[in-house]
């Protein structure tokens, strides 16, 4: 019987100004050990854009580590809510993102994704 690989991802990305000059940055964890970190600046964009793209390169970056099962943690409320069903994908903008996150998502045996307040 294979052990199964869980990691635990926590996301994060911002803008200065809504929108505004914006990076994000990540870091995932096998049990209390750091495993991997990224993190990238993405010029002008919003502060949702951000999240999700922290969230886009974090889940990714699961992926390449071969994980079975991921627990994200992320402050962006909305992000959470948008993914976990409670809130429709409104922006045009946002909709690539949250498709592109789903389908991340959908590639992982087990996921849960957390809000965690700041």
């Amino acid at each position: 019987m294979s052990e199964t690989k869980e990691y635990i991802l926590f996301c994060d990305g911002a803008s200065r100004g809504n929108p505004g000059p914006g990076s994000y940055g990540y870091v995932i964890f096998q049990s209390d050990t750091v495993v991997a970190e990224g993190k990238a600046k993405l010029g002008n964009v919003t502060n949702n854009f951000a999240e999700y793209q922290a969230l886009i390169s974090g889940l990714a970056h699961c992926q390449k580590l071969g994980a079975d099962a991921v627990v994200v943690k992320s402050d962006s409320q909305l992000l959470v809510r948008q993914l976990n069903g409670q809130y429709k994908v409104r922006s045009p903008q946002i909709r690539p993102l949250f498709d592109q996150a789903k389908k991340l998502v959908d590639d992982f045996n087990r996921i849960e994704i957390l809000h965690i307040p700041r």
